[in-house]
């Protein structure tokens, strides 16, 4: 018997705001422990709350780029629930009058191109963070994250691989990161989703028993879950050697297995009610159009742009667009030097490469674009070469330094005098009397080892020009000889 496997995402996107949806602390990430809280955010009884404007206007532009009907009067609700990072006792979202409604996303994966529609958009406050320490056995609770903005965007069942899914998931992160609606980090989990996940006959109408895997925040845990929770769902099936029922469940990862944490909520359960301390927003068609024309370049116009009128390959193009921080050094970079060719090759080969060897990923690579671009500078101009420009950039990422000063005051500016370096060839080719006879003997190979030893007798700051055009007319004469 053939099944198929139907998914609804719900995902949570934390906003890019200063301060929280309802109050004025702080809502970035990283702070200490419970630093970020106030009366307010903590649930304190009697103290007022006020809607975040800047909120509600990155809700709108979420509304813009997933193509959805926006809510002219929304309203805030309460849903009820109890759980130890929840201080108020209920969450304050959106379910009579979300911000929108009946938007879709493109998508496309190897399978082809697909819509994926949306149920709806909505804002809330998210809840706190519980801290389990294994050594204690004792649960703490963070209550910075509590009333951060964010919105949740709710799929319809319209997912049938875990590749539809990573592929939604990438588009959205494209398009909510590059307009500033949030930075869709998933490590830090402004970025997560539930998955919703049920099995049928092929060709049935009817939807199977649907469990949800909570705070999914890692594209390879997602498809990971899928693939498990499925088989699971299809050996149930068959077998009978399990029943089915709605659940919420948790996914392991170190295990690669689910497991249940309760049985799944219906609305119902939530007991939602209309929040009278908040009053209802009135979304006109101005305010609408201001926000339209605030957002920026999407990541699919600029890869346009980057191999249309920039010249530049899809592959490279790609690369750049695929982050938000990389897209951005690459234009800062570029106001100030102007060759994309060199920008990208600089951003991709050295700048990436040593994020990444630091264990950084593309959205956390940053630098000074004024002073990254310097050092491409002194290297096209000839002042370094390529290999001390490396180090110079390693040099700026670490303690932001001045790459022109800082060149100068520790000598690594290049080496083009032919006189040194004739001298540095002269003591690396006799030191390697045996590599010398194998070039003698027709092995050029050795050409490039001989570079090698020149260049770190010379501290890697030799002019390489220079260093092969000396090498080969001395070696020549040494043939000759």
């Amino acid at each position: 018997m053939k099944y198929e496997v139907v998914i609804g995402l719900e995902v949570h996107v934390e906003l890019s705001t200063k301060s929280k949806l309802f109050c004025g602390c702080p809502a970035g990430y990283g702070a200490e422990a419970n630093g970020n809280v106030c009366p307010a955010c903590a649930g304190m009884p009697g103290m007022p709350a006020v809607t975040n404007k800047k909120a509600v206007e990155l809700g709108i532009a979420a509304a813009i780029l997933t193509n959805s009907q926006i809510t002219r009067v929304m309203t805030f609700d309460k849903k009820s629930y109890f759980y130890p990072d929840l201080p108020a006792g209920y969450q304050i979202t959106q379910w009579f009058a979300p911000i929108c409604r009946n938007g879709w996303v493109g998508i496309e994966t190897a399978a082809g191109k697909k819509k994926i529609n949306l149920k709806q958009i909505h804002i809330e406050e998210d809840a706190g963070k519980l801290v389990h320490d294994a050594r204690s056995g004792a649960s703490l609770v963070d209550f910075n994250r509590t009333s951060v903005p964010l919105i949740e965007i709710v799929s319809k069942p319209d997912f049938r691989s875990a590749d539809e899914v990573v592929a939604y998931l990438e588009k959205l992160r494209s398009l909510l990161s590059f307009a500033g609606v949030s930075d869709c980090k998933m490590q830090e989990g402004s970025m997560r989703c539930d998955v919703n996940i049920s099995v049928r006959e092929a060709g049935a109408d009817a939807l199977g028993v649907r469990t949800e895997m909570k705070n999914m925040n890692s594209l390879k845990a997602i498809v990971r879950a899928i693939a498990y929770e499925s088989e699971r769902h299809i050996e149930a099936l068959e077998t009978g050697r399990e029943t089915l029922i709605q659940e919420t469940r948790r996914w392991d990862d170190a295990r690669g297995e689910t497991f249940a944490m309760r049985e799944k909520e219906n609305a119902t359960d939530y007991r939602y009610f209309p929040n009278p301390e908040l009053m209802p927003i009135v979304i006109g068609d101005e305010w609408i159009e201001a926000v339209r024309a605030g957002l920026p370049e999407t990541a699919q116009e600029k890869y346009g742009r980057m191999t249309k009128e920039l010249g530049l390959s899809e592959y490279d193009s790609r690369i750049i667009t695929g982050s938000k921080s990389l897209s951005d050094i690459f234009d800062g970079a570029l106001k100030y030097f102007n060759r994309p060719k060199e920008v990208v090759n600089w951003i991709i080969a050295d700048l990436l490469g040593m994020a990444k060897g630091g264990g950084k990923t593309e959205d956390d690579v940053s630098v000074d674009c004024a002073r990254f671009a310097k050092i491409m500078e002194l290297v096209d101009g000839g002042a370094v070469n390529r290999a001390v420009g490396r180090k110079l950039l390693a040099k700026l990422i670490e303690e932001d330094i001045d790459p022109a000063a800082y060149a100068e005051e520790n000598g690594l500016g290049m080496v083009s005098d032919a006189g040194r370096i004739d001298e540095a060839i002269k003591q690396v080719v006799s030191a390697n009397g045996k590599s010398l006879e194998e070039y003698k003997n027709g092995n050029r190979k050795v050409f490039g080892y001989f570079v090698g030893q020149i260049m770190k007798k010379t501290e890697g700051k030799a002019d390489p020009k220079v260093v092969n055009q000396r090498l080969e007319e001395y070696l020549e004469r040494k043939v000759l000889n």
